[in-house]
């Protein structure tokens, strides 16, 4: 990250399917702002008018033909403007920005889970995100069985996909937290969101405080 940026704390959430992801990062936001602390909450693809518009072109089940090289893309397309609008600002203010998902998404679902080659899509992210990176990112485990099952009645086009698929893409996260371990943060979910919760506050307030 640049050093006239450092001023905020950038969290990210990242995981599978059906894992508790948007749940367990919104939770965290709360707790945050119920603590005083000056708190952004974004989620991806998404956040800005523009990027709203290319999820939903991402997730539409309709587009069932689309390229490889056009979904990954458009997400790093959502990335870009929603790292201008609102990410970029408030880090230079200081503020704690939290995301629902980032590049290591693309890393795991188009890099590993399609097979896409690792370095061009980290080159192409380095480039959209002008440098950011989160100091830190919770990577929530779930078997991919586990999360797919609480799904089955909302599938979008990606997790339409098969569950060999969707292995791909798990163990490409797991690959991604032992090449970064300082910054990924693997945690297990467990039954209870009150237990997995208490898990992820005490790895932010190490990283916040």
């Amino acid at each position: 990250m640049a050093p006239e940026i450092m001023k905020g704390k950038f969290i990210t959430f990242e995981g599978s399917e059906g894992c508790g992801k948007s749940t367990q990062s919104k939770m965290l936001a709360a707790y945050l702002k119920k603590n005083g602390l000056s708190v952004v909450y974004v989620r991806e693809p998404g956040g800005t008018r523009i990027s709203e518009k290319i999820r939903s072109i991402l997730l539409d089940t309709k587009n069932d033909r689309m390229a490889q090289e056009s979904e990954m893309l458009l997400y790093m397309a959502a990335r870009a403007q929603i790292v201008k609008e609102i990410i970029l600002p408030a880090l230079k203010k200081g503020k704690i920005v939290i995301s629902d998902r980032f590049l290591d998404s693309t890393l795991a679902y188009q890099g590993y889970g399609l097979g896409m080659d690792l370095d061009f899509i980290r080159q192409v992210g380095k480039f959209v995100s002008l440098g950011i990176k989160p100091g830190l990112t919770i990577f929530l485990d779930l078997p991919v069985k586990k999360g797919l099952k609480h799904r089955k009645f909302c599938e979008d086009r990606i997790e339409k996909r098969s569950l060999d698929y969707h292995g791909r893409v798990r163990q490409g996260y797991l690959k991604l937290a032992r090449l970064e371990p300082a910054r990924i943060k693997v945690v297990s979910v467990e039954q209870e969101k009150a237990k997995t919760q208490s898990k992820i506050r005490e790895l932010v307030e190490k990283y916040v405080i």
